[in-house]
This record gives C-alpha cells, structure tokens and sequence, in this order.
C-alpha cells in the first residue's frame, strides 16, 4: 500500500514537473523594425529568460523603417504565423505617437491579432519610445501602445513606460544609442529584461 501511494506521488511529482517545463518554453516570432533588430534584442531576451528559468526559441523579422503594415503587405509573417509553431507573435512598429502610426498600429495590429487567434497563437505588442528629440511625445506612444493591446486583448511589454521612467527619475538617458533614438546595448539590456519578466509574471502556457 505504501509502495503505491509512493508511486503515485512520484508520477504526480513527474507530472507537474513536465507540465512546468511546457510552460516554459515558447517559441516566439517578432515583427518589428530596427528598434528590435538592433543589438539582437530576441538573443537579449532568450538570455534574459533562461536566468528566470524560461526557455525560450525565436525567430525574427525586422527591417528598417517598418510598420505593421509593411509588414502585412510583403506577406512573410503571415505565412510563418500560418504554420502554428509559434507560442507568441510580438509586434513593434515605430513610436506612433502621432494620428497616423496610431492607425495603422491598430488597424494592422487588428489584422495580424486575427491572423494570430485562427492559428492558435497569442499576440503581444513591444511597446517602444521617442527619438531623444522628441520626448514631448513620450505619453503619446505610452496611450497608443496600451490602447492597441487593450482592444486586441494583447499582452503588452511596456518598454517604453521602463524607459521612461528610467530618464525621468535619473535624468540619465543613457538608453539611447549615439543617434538618440535607436537602443543603446544597456537599453536593449533593460528592454530585454522587461519582455522576460512579462513572460515570467504572466505564468501563461502558449501551447
């Protein structure tokens, strides 16, 4: 009788330890441009993940000065998120503070949010920053960003507000690179820390 009740709470153990670890592995593809592909953000995050405990496989498709709709239009992503192997699509598009990024941030973020929900995937949104010169702008990327995931149900990593935060607080804008507007490797570091971190938080199976 002891034998069994000790075997059962072996497989029991066994079980929930198997359940964890396909909890925490996803297979994540971003869409972005510049300001995701600059320092390797997915690598900074895949390393960040592990020291949490997560792993986490990625693929990337970033090219410079593209918006979702850009996107959209060339069609690749939409054939990679129609194979259904990736857990999570995060989504990045420039800062889109203004009226027009702000529509084709909702209107082809809603676009790629149904292509997700048909495959089985779920969707995020890499919520980004001003270039340096025009930080007046800084809430409205802030509203634009959390708007989108509100409405499309996405999880939202808040880089920007991080960002934001970070600057007002120190005075330091040491997350910006020379050009001030793309990453400096110590503001992907603290992008790729937030993403993980939102990963780990949620505690979500994307399988």
């Amino acid at each position: 009788m002891k034998k069994t009740i000790l075997f059962i709470f072996l497989l029991f153990i066994f079980y929930n330890n198997q359940t964890f670890s396909q909890q925490s592995e996803l297979n994540i593809l971003y869409v972005g441009n510049s300001l995701t592909y600059t320092n390797n953000l997915p690598k900074l995050v895949k390393k960040a993940a592990r020291r949490k405990g997560m792993n986490v496989k990625s693929e990337m498709i970033a090219h410079p000065n593209y918006a979702l709709m850009d996107h959209w239009n060339d069609g690749k992503v939409q054939k990679l998120i129609s194979t259904k192997k990736f857990d999570l699509v995060i989504l990045q598009q420039g800062p889109s503070s203004q009226a027009f990024g702000r529509q084709i941030l909702l209107e082809y973020g809603e676009k790629f949010k149904d292509l997700c929900q048909k495959n089985s995937t779920r969707i995020g949104y890499f919520m980004v920053w001003p270039a340096r010169d025009h930080y007046q702008t800084f809430d409205g990327v802030i509203a634009n960003y959390r708007k989108a995931a509100q409405i499309h149900n996405a999880i939202l990593f808040a880089v920007g507000e991080v960002w934001k935060f970070h600057f007002d607080d120190t005075g330091n804008y040491d997350y910006y690179g020379p050009d001030k507007f793309h990453p400096s490797e110590k503001g992907s570091k603290a992008a790729a820390e937030v993403i993980a971190e939102e990963l780990l938080k949620m505690k979500v199976s994307f399988n």
